[in-house]
């Protein structure tokens, strides 16, 4: 699975909108729209709240944090 479709499970087990999540996260709408479609990826602080948010509500980091880890591939803007 993709860092996108990791962001976009976490946000859909939890039931919330995107704006919900960013909320949640203390990002914006646009950032998780932009993690969920591919276009960017979280900064550092980002992940550290979506982490936090992980371990509040019991979801499995590893797997988010093992993608976002990876580096982003050629063509792939």
């Amino acid at each position: 699975m993709s860092f996108s479709d990791e962001i976009k499970r976490i946000r859909q087990a939890s039931f919330l909108s995107q704006e919900a999540f960013a909320r949640e996260l203390n990002v914006s709408f646009s950032s998780v729209n932009r993690w969920e479609s591919g276009k960017s990826k979280p900064n550092l602080n980002a992940m550290k709240n979506i982490k936090e948010f992980c371990a509040i509500h019991e979801i499995d980091f590893s797997t988010i944090e093992s993608e976002w880890l990876k580096p982003k591939m050629e063509g792939n803007k």
